[in-house]
């Protein structure tokens, strides 16, 4: 079942904050993955739904840092996981699944921004594998704790930088030249498809799926950019401080992750893309960088949805 790509009015909007969007609804019982939860978004993330009293997992490829950062937060647990390594998403999700407890939200944030040329797995493009095949392995994988819950959300966190570029079916791992900012772009179009393909196919099992846009927020997410760079951008100042007053804080940038895994307005909906803590319009013509708002056409179409479904089930089988 389809839902309509038009706002609802949700009340908040793009200075929300995470807690702010929490205020009033009790986690208590459930059960929460948010990967990459120990850094940038991530971290608030996790911090809002435990503060609000849900038990958060939170697989890390560096699970000592994760412990470090989360400080023996109350209600948080640590878990082992590289989405680049299939093995590694096995392991995690076998051992999570040995504990026969549901899932009822799992936010798939963790994610990468123009890296340079790095081929991963089985020579796969480390944006197009870290940020979609290893969440996409890692959901199928815990579909059973998903299938558990009294209906469970997926929430996959692109960005606005898919308006930069549909799939590239021609050429998905950039075997033919690599542009770091094309590579970002379509896996943040997959991270779009993914969610559209997995509401149809999980809605009659109460599991439903959202993506969204988090806004711009200056977070360990830019490690791979010069300063000089952002900058350019017009980003930050020259002396490192931020410069453009539409960024968010991280508060501000977790929210709308947090709006669509537990805002009841959203309930009987799914396959939506998100942005400032509502369901975004349709952005059907292209607009220049940093003038992106809404989502492309290309990354909500079904039929793309299921073409990306099944070469990801290819890829990770």
């Amino acid at each position: 079942m389809s839902t309509s790509q038009h706002k609802i009015g949700s009340g908040f909007g793009a200075r929300s904050t995470a807690g702010e969007v929490l205020s009033g609804i009790d986690l208590s019982g459930k059960v929460a993955v948010v990967t990459g939860g120990y850094s940038g978004l991530g971290l608030e993330t996790t911090r809002a739904l435990a503060n609000a009293g849900a038990h958060v997992v939170v697989p890390a490829r560096r699970p000592a840092d994760a412990e470090a950062a989360l400080g023996g937060f109350p209600g948080t647990e640590v878990g082992e996981l590289d989405l680049a390594d299939l093995t590694s998403v096995e392991a995690f999700a076998r051992g999570f699944l040995g504990t026969r407890r549901p899932i009822d939200l799992l936010i798939a944030n963790a994610g990468i921004m123009a890296a340079p040329e790095r081929r991963v797995g089985s020579g796969w493009e480390s944006h197009f594998a870290i940020c979609h095949l290893g969440h996409h392995a890692l959901v199928n994988r815990l579909w059973p704790a998903l299938r558990a819950a009294d209906g469970a959300r997926v929430v996959t966190v692109s960005s606005a930088g898919h308006h930069s570029s549909p799939m590239r079916w021609d050429d998905v791992q950039f075997e033919r030249g690599y542009d770091r900012w094309l590579a970002y772009g379509q896996a943040k179009t997959a991270n779009v498809l993914f969610a559209v393909r997995l509401d149809t196919l999980g809605a009659e099992h109460g599991i439903r799926a959202f993506s969204l846009h988090p806004g711009a927020i200056l977070t360990p997410l830019q490690r791979h950019l010069r300063q000089e760079e952002m900058v350019e951008r017009g980003w930050i100042d020259e002396h490192g401080d931020l410069a453009d007053p539409s960024f968010k804080s991280p508060e501000q940038g977790a929210a709308t992750q947090v709006w669509a895994a537990t805002s009841p307005l959203l309930d009987g909906m799914g396959g939506l893309y998100c942005e400032d803590c509502d369901v975004a319009e349709v952005a059907e013509v292209a607009a220049e960088e940093g003038e992106w708002v809404g989502v492309r056409p290309y990354a909500i179409d079904a039929g793309e949805a299921a073409r990306l479904w099944e070469l990801s089930e290819d890829h990770t089988a």
